[in-house]
Protein backbone atom coordinates (compact mmCIF):
# COMPACT_ATOMS: atom_id res chain seq x y z
CA UNK A 1 0.00 0.00 0.00
CA UNK A 2 3.27 2.53 0.69
CA UNK A 3 4.58 2.03 -2.76
CA UNK A 4 1.17 2.81 -4.26
CA UNK A 5 0.72 5.68 -1.91
CA UNK A 6 4.11 7.10 -3.19
CA UNK A 7 3.36 6.09 -6.78
CA UNK A 8 0.23 8.43 -7.01
CA UNK A 9 2.70 11.24 -5.09
CA UNK A 10 5.26 11.27 -7.37
CA UNK A 11 3.04 10.72 -10.64
CA UNK A 12 0.96 13.43 -8.98
CA UNK A 13 3.95 15.42 -9.03
CA UNK A 14 4.97 15.06 -12.60
CA UNK A 15 1.21 15.30 -13.51
CA UNK A 16 1.37 18.85 -11.94
CA UNK A 17 4.41 19.63 -13.80
CA UNK A 18 3.09 19.16 -17.41
CA UNK A 19 0.25 21.15 -16.35
CA UNK A 20 2.19 23.59 -15.07
CA UNK A 21 4.77 23.68 -18.27
CA UNK A 22 1.16 23.76 -20.16
CA UNK A 23 -0.27 26.49 -18.16
CA UNK A 24 3.28 29.11 -18.01
CA UNK A 25 3.41 28.18 -22.27
CA UNK A 26 -0.53 29.46 -22.60
CA UNK A 27 -0.23 32.39 -20.18
CA UNK A 28 3.40 33.83 -21.18
CA UNK A 29 3.70 34.44 -24.32
CA UNK A 30 7.71 35.01 -24.36
CA UNK A 31 8.11 31.78 -23.60
CA UNK A 32 5.50 30.17 -25.49
CA UNK A 33 7.82 31.78 -28.50
CA UNK A 34 10.84 30.26 -26.95
CA UNK A 35 9.38 26.92 -26.97
CA UNK A 36 7.81 26.74 -30.32
CA UNK A 37 11.09 28.62 -31.67
CA UNK A 38 12.81 25.34 -30.74
CA UNK A 39 10.12 23.00 -31.36
CA UNK A 40 10.84 24.26 -35.31
CA UNK A 41 13.77 21.57 -34.96
CA UNK A 42 11.76 18.34 -37.00
CA UNK A 43 13.95 16.33 -34.26
CA UNK A 44 11.27 17.23 -31.33
CA UNK A 45 8.80 16.36 -34.03
CA UNK A 46 10.67 12.80 -35.10
CA UNK A 47 11.22 12.32 -30.94
CA UNK A 48 7.97 13.47 -29.02
CA UNK A 49 5.96 9.98 -30.55
CA UNK A 50 8.40 7.61 -28.98
CA UNK A 51 7.58 9.08 -25.48
CA UNK A 52 4.19 6.91 -26.04
CA UNK A 53 7.00 3.76 -25.71
CA UNK A 54 7.88 4.33 -22.16
CA UNK A 55 4.34 5.41 -21.44
CA UNK A 56 2.50 2.05 -22.48
CA UNK A 57 5.24 0.24 -20.67
CA UNK A 58 4.74 1.98 -17.36
CA UNK A 59 0.82 1.26 -17.77
CA UNK A 60 1.40 -2.43 -18.60
CA UNK A 61 3.83 -2.26 -15.18
CA UNK A 62 1.19 -0.34 -13.55
CA UNK A 63 3.26 2.44 -12.77
CA UNK A 64 2.02 6.39 -12.37
CA UNK A 65 4.99 7.86 -11.60
CA UNK A 66 6.55 6.22 -14.95
CA UNK A 67 3.47 6.90 -17.14
CA UNK A 68 3.56 11.02 -15.76
CA UNK A 69 7.42 10.98 -16.14
CA UNK A 70 6.47 9.96 -19.75
CA UNK A 71 3.68 12.74 -20.25
CA UNK A 72 6.18 15.13 -18.94
CA UNK A 73 8.78 14.30 -21.26
CA UNK A 74 6.92 14.43 -24.19
CA UNK A 75 5.47 17.51 -23.82
CA UNK A 76 8.62 19.34 -22.99
CA UNK A 77 10.75 17.72 -25.67
CA UNK A 78 9.64 20.29 -27.85
CA UNK A 79 12.48 22.19 -26.91
CA UNK A 80 15.07 20.07 -25.42
CA UNK A 81 16.93 21.01 -29.07
CA UNK A 82 18.40 24.20 -30.61
CA UNK A 83 16.92 26.25 -32.74
CA UNK A 84 17.05 25.41 -35.93
CA UNK A 85 19.20 27.24 -38.45
CA UNK A 86 17.36 26.45 -41.64
CA UNK A 87 13.81 25.61 -41.83
CA UNK A 88 11.21 23.82 -44.01
CA UNK A 89 8.77 26.68 -45.28
CA UNK A 90 5.96 24.24 -44.45
CA UNK A 91 7.21 23.34 -40.83
CA UNK A 92 7.16 27.47 -40.21
CA UNK A 93 4.17 27.84 -41.75
CA UNK A 94 2.31 24.70 -39.64
CA UNK A 95 3.84 25.79 -36.42
CA UNK A 96 2.04 29.63 -36.98
CA UNK A 97 -0.38 27.84 -37.27
CA UNK A 98 -0.93 25.93 -34.40
CA UNK A 99 -0.05 28.89 -32.83
CA UNK A 100 -2.09 31.13 -33.97
CA UNK A 101 -4.89 28.28 -33.24
CA UNK A 102 -3.46 28.02 -29.55
CA UNK A 103 -3.79 31.98 -29.05
CA UNK A 104 -6.52 32.06 -30.88
CA UNK A 105 -10.45 32.34 -29.73
CA UNK A 106 -11.44 29.46 -27.30
CA UNK A 107 -15.01 27.87 -28.61
CA UNK A 108 -17.00 25.03 -26.91
CA UNK A 109 -15.95 23.09 -30.04
CA UNK A 110 -12.37 23.71 -29.40
CA UNK A 111 -12.36 23.03 -26.09
CA UNK A 112 -14.12 19.73 -26.66
CA UNK A 113 -11.76 18.77 -29.56
CA UNK A 114 -8.66 19.97 -27.06
CA UNK A 115 -10.24 17.37 -24.34
CA UNK A 116 -9.65 14.07 -26.97
CA UNK A 117 -5.79 14.88 -26.00
CA UNK A 118 -5.67 14.06 -21.94
CA UNK A 119 -9.07 11.77 -22.64
CA UNK A 120 -6.57 9.98 -25.70
CA UNK A 121 -3.90 9.30 -23.33
CA UNK A 122 -6.08 8.03 -20.60
CA UNK A 123 -7.79 5.23 -23.20
CA UNK A 124 -4.24 4.42 -23.63
CA UNK A 125 -3.15 4.10 -20.28
CA UNK A 126 -6.13 2.16 -19.71
CA UNK A 127 -5.47 -0.31 -22.37
CA UNK A 128 -2.11 -1.26 -21.60
CA UNK A 129 -2.97 -1.01 -17.52
CA UNK A 130 -5.85 -3.44 -18.58
CA UNK A 131 -3.30 -5.17 -20.52
CA UNK A 132 -5.14 -4.97 -24.38
CA UNK A 133 -2.88 -4.67 -26.84
CA UNK A 134 -5.11 -5.01 -29.72
CA UNK A 135 -7.17 -1.72 -27.38
CA UNK A 136 -3.96 -0.13 -26.50
CA UNK A 137 -2.70 -0.09 -30.38
CA UNK A 138 -6.12 1.09 -31.34
CA UNK A 139 -5.90 4.03 -29.54
CA UNK A 140 -1.97 4.80 -30.85
CA UNK A 141 -3.70 4.51 -34.45
CA UNK A 142 -6.21 6.54 -33.63
CA UNK A 143 -4.26 9.32 -32.00
CA UNK A 144 -1.63 9.56 -35.04
CA UNK A 145 -4.55 9.49 -37.52
CA UNK A 146 -6.94 12.16 -35.19
CA UNK A 147 -3.58 14.45 -35.32
CA UNK A 148 -2.84 14.00 -39.41
CA UNK A 149 -6.35 14.48 -40.06
CA UNK A 150 -6.60 17.73 -37.88
CA UNK A 151 -3.40 19.09 -39.49
CA UNK A 152 -4.30 18.29 -42.96
CA UNK A 153 -8.22 19.51 -42.44
CA UNK A 154 -6.81 23.05 -40.85
CA UNK A 155 -3.35 23.81 -42.21
CA UNK A 156 -3.70 22.85 -45.78
CA UNK A 157 -0.68 22.37 -47.46
CA UNK A 158 1.61 23.06 -44.31
CA UNK A 159 -0.34 20.69 -42.33
CA UNK A 160 1.45 17.60 -44.59
CA UNK A 161 4.36 18.45 -43.04
CA UNK A 162 3.66 16.11 -40.00
CA UNK A 163 3.15 13.11 -42.14
CA UNK A 164 6.53 11.68 -42.17
CA UNK A 165 7.29 11.99 -38.68
CA UNK A 166 3.44 10.85 -37.64
CA UNK A 167 3.46 7.73 -39.65
CA UNK A 168 6.79 7.01 -38.62
CA UNK A 169 6.31 7.29 -35.22
CA UNK A 170 3.24 5.54 -35.18
CA UNK A 171 4.65 2.60 -37.62
CA UNK A 172 7.92 2.39 -34.64
CA UNK A 173 5.79 2.37 -31.91
CA UNK A 174 3.20 0.06 -32.76
CA UNK A 175 6.21 -2.10 -34.01
CA UNK A 176 7.75 -1.90 -30.78
CA UNK A 177 4.89 -2.04 -28.82
CA UNK A 178 3.96 -5.52 -30.21
CA UNK A 179 7.50 -6.61 -29.94
CA UNK A 180 7.46 -5.49 -26.46
CA UNK A 181 4.00 -6.81 -25.28
CA UNK A 182 5.09 -10.17 -26.73
CA UNK A 183 8.10 -10.32 -24.39
CA UNK A 184 6.58 -9.17 -21.53
CA UNK A 185 3.60 -11.97 -21.85
CA UNK A 186 6.06 -14.23 -22.25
Amino acid sequence: MKNQTQDLFLGSFFLALTIAFIALAMSNRAFFDWVFERHHNQWSWYLRPLFLLPFCFFAYKKSFTGMMISVFALFTSMFWFPKPDLINKNVVDFLAFEKDYLYGEWTWNKGLLTLTIPISFIALGLAFWKRSLLMGLAVIVLMATGKMIWSLQNAAEAGKSILIPAILGLFICCGLIYYGFKRLKN
